[in-house]
């Protein structure tokens, strides 16, 4: 009698389930209400950052930039109101400026062909720098008295839900919609699993290329919203960190495999919760940074031998569009 085939996301699932009760069993102070407060909104960030991956990691590429366009929008927004720009003002500025920035890299990695990583790699630190440079005076831009009309994004609860786990819950609501319920979603799916055929049956491949690039930006945008609001000011270097690691470990360990095509919410749903689990686990241990990213290097490592093998390339999956 054969046994049924377990997919990634099942088996994702269960060592979450397994994770999250030995902590509560073993962890004193990991299953109060205030840790799990703080735990769902640390979570949420990320996750609204793993949904923007996500559109571009099933099309066949990666983001590096994400955490990048997390940052500047949001902190142009508080510094630009701190400066005496009207609120209407400063949210069509930084809206206009992730509007660009993920048409450039869409229009890079779409037109001029140059391979995902390494557009999204130079683009993040040229507007990570463009940030420091032009836009703020200091590393953190305080939030203003003037949005605390926009403050509920970020704070308070929604029938006891952090808001910003509302807001997690309603990207993911919008972005499976745009995957499994439009034409553009469904190719989306057909350009990451062979590009060369999607390009073949006539499907506007490039356009659409672009159309990921700018909806992974106003997504990384509006987590840097959620983000700014929450915490009551924009830490601008934050993209020196380790948080883009998170995000693709996030994807990835969900069950979205890099070869393309595959995957989708549900996966970053789960990738999320057990991320978010084991970092705030190894905090409440008080494992060290550096013990950390240790840790989350070697499970992204595992994450990707394992897609490797769940989703292994081919002669016909491998034309084209590789990240």
């Amino acid at each position: 009698m054969r046994l049924p085939r377990l997919s990634q996301q099942t088996i994702v699932f269960a060592i979450f389930t397994l994770m999250f009760a030995g902590f509560s069993v073993l962890l004193p102070g990991f299953l109060n209400t205030g840790n799990m407060l703080g735990l769902l909104q640390n979570v949420a960030i990320l996750g609204i950052l793993g949904l923007g991956m996500a559109i571009i990691v099933i099309g066949r590429g990666i983001d590096i930039s994400m955490v990048a366009v997390l940052a500047v929008p949001a902190g142009l927004i508080l510094q630009m109101v701190q400066d005496g720009h009207s609120v209407p003002v400063a949210f069509a500025a930084a809206l206009a400026l992730a509007l660009v920035f993920g048409l450039i890299n869409g229009w890079l990695t779409a037109y001029a062909e140059v391979p995902s990583l390494f557009t999204t790699l130079a683009s993040g630190l040229f507007l990570a720098g463009l940030g420091q440079v032009a836009f703020f005076r200091l590393d953190v831009v305080q939030w203003s008295p003037k949005l605390d009309g926009l403050a509920w994004v970020g704070r308070g609860t929604l029938a006891g839900i952090p808001m910003p786990v509302v807001m997690f819950g309603l990207v993911a609501v919008a972005v499976a919609f745009f995957l499994r319920r439009t034409r553009l979603g469904s190719y989306v799916y057909a350009i990451g699993d062979n590009p060369f055929g999607a390009r073949t049956t006539g499907i506007p491949t490039r356009p659409v290329i672009v159309l990921q690039y700018v909806l992974a930006a106003l997504i990384g945008a509006f987590a840097g919203m959620v983000m700014a609001a929450s915490v009551n000011s924009m830490p601008t270097r934050i993209y020196n960190s380790t948080l883009i690691y998170d995000v693709i470990l996030v994807v990835v360990l969900g069950g979205i495999g890099l070869a393309g095509g595959r995957g989708g919410v549900i996966n970053v749903i789960i990738g999320t919760l057990l991320i978010g689990t084991l970092l705030n686990g190894m905090t409440i241990m008080d494992v060290s940074y550096s013990a950390q990213n240790l840790v989350k290097g070697v499970v992204l490592l595992a994450a990707i031998l394992i897609d490797s093998f769940v989703n292994p390339r081919n002669e016909e999956t491998a034309q084209q569009g590789d990240i």
